[in-house]
């Protein structure tokens, strides 16, 4: 753990970072305990998954990021992008709708879960309009989620 706080500190000496929201793009990424494929695989997330950067390795090809539990963790870089907002649910369960509001029919007959993810379409009125990694639609209240 050391020498991981060690390789964290020392990359935020020497990398300019700033805080941005990264999405994960591929299917499924591993987000790791240090900076290469070498350290301990912490969690296996899917496509869709928001990540706060907060570090880059000296290399650059690895981040430090943030996920919604407020863990620190590692990630290759080749794995996200900058280029749309995610969102996922940090509630236990919490009903997709068809439209911005509860007085809409829920899209599914199951809830989405914790830690479920999607991608950010856009927002109205505290809804926020979201797409899974098979392409369905919906909308869940922004209280549920966490955004990047």
């Amino acid at each position: 753990m050391r020498l991981i706080t060690a390789v964290f500190c020392l990359s935020l000496l020497f990398v300019p970072v700033y805080v941005h929201g990264l999405c994960v793009k591929a299917s499924v990424a591993n987000v790791r305990s240090g900076p290469g494929q070498q350290y301990e695989k912490i969690w296996q997330v899917d496509r869709f998954m928001p990540l706060e950067k907060v570090g880059v390795s000296l290399s650059g090809d690895w981040y430090a990021v943030r996920d919604v539990d407020g863990d620190v963790l590692w990630i290759h870089k080749s794995l996200v992008t900058q280029e749309y907002r995610c969102a996922v649910v940090k509630s236990k369960v919490v009903n997709v709708r068809t439209g911005p509001g509860t007085r809409y029919q829920k899209r599914f007959p199951q809830p989405a879960k914790k830690y479920d993810s999607f991608r950010v379409i856009r927002e109205s009125g505290g809804w926020v309009e979201v797409r899974d990694a098979h392409n369905k639609t919906g909308w869940i209240h922004r209280d549920y989620l966490w955004i990047q």
